[in-house]
């Protein structure tokens, strides 16, 4: 019979290298505890890296860097399922996601539903930071993405290349979810979305 180590090492060789992990994907493996020591089991044997409480990684490997940090994509996808939370990606980060920034910032803010908390990866900090309702009803959408990347760019910066940048960007689809939840969206927020979303000649 496999031991709950080998059946949770299977999953996560299944998964590859750059994933990230926590008990909770393991929970029809075996109880709480067993998970939890079987997890510290492998972490002790390099295995697998400890990230923060109840958060690991099966590192990627690079030959003269040695092992890399997961990406904040992998670590997001596994806080969003541990904790059961909606996260809005916030800040600089948004803006780059657009390529309205060419700058990935050390410290990377989403909103969240959730509990506010900080991860440590490295050089780079993810800040999960609670928010209201509101904020959070976009959340996962092209227009969360937006109205936040907005929000840090600030109304004097935005200019007629802001707009144009965004309509190159995005789809048809995403303008038209843009104007859907345009009532969520600040007073000079709502008036770019606009601008974005409908296209001249159209």
């Amino acid at each position: 019979m496999q031991s709950i180590d080998s059946k949770i090492l299977s999953r996560i060789y299944g998964r590859g290298k750059g994933s990230v992990v926590t008990p909770g994907d393991f929970l029809n493996l075996g109880s709480r505890q067993a998970v939890d020591l079987a997890l510290h089991r492998l972490a002790k044997k390099g295995t697998l890296r400890r990230l923060a409480r109840g958060l690991y990684d099966y590192p990627r490997v690079d030959a003269d860097l040695g092992l890399l940090s997961p990406t904040t994509e992998a670590v997001v996808k596994a806080l969003k399922g541990r904790d059961n939370v909606l996260l809005q990606p916030s800040g600089g980060y948004a803006a780059n996601l657009l390529g309205l920034s060419d700058q990935v910032p050390m410290k990377i803010v989403f909103l969240t539903d959730g509990p506010a908390r900080r991860v440590q990866l490295g050089k780079q900090v993810i800040v999960l930071e609670h928010t209201t309702p509101r904020v959070m009803a976009t959340a996962g959408r092209v227009s969360g993405l937006v109205i936040q990347a907005l929000r840090h760019i600030g109304q004097r910066h935005v200019d007629d290349s802001t707009v144009a940048h965004l309509r190159k960007q995005l789809s048809d689809d995403d303008r038209k979810q843009l104007l859907r939840d345009i009532r969520y969206a600040p007073a000079w927020i709502a008036a770019i979305l606009r601008r974005v979303a409908v296209l001249e000649g159209k």
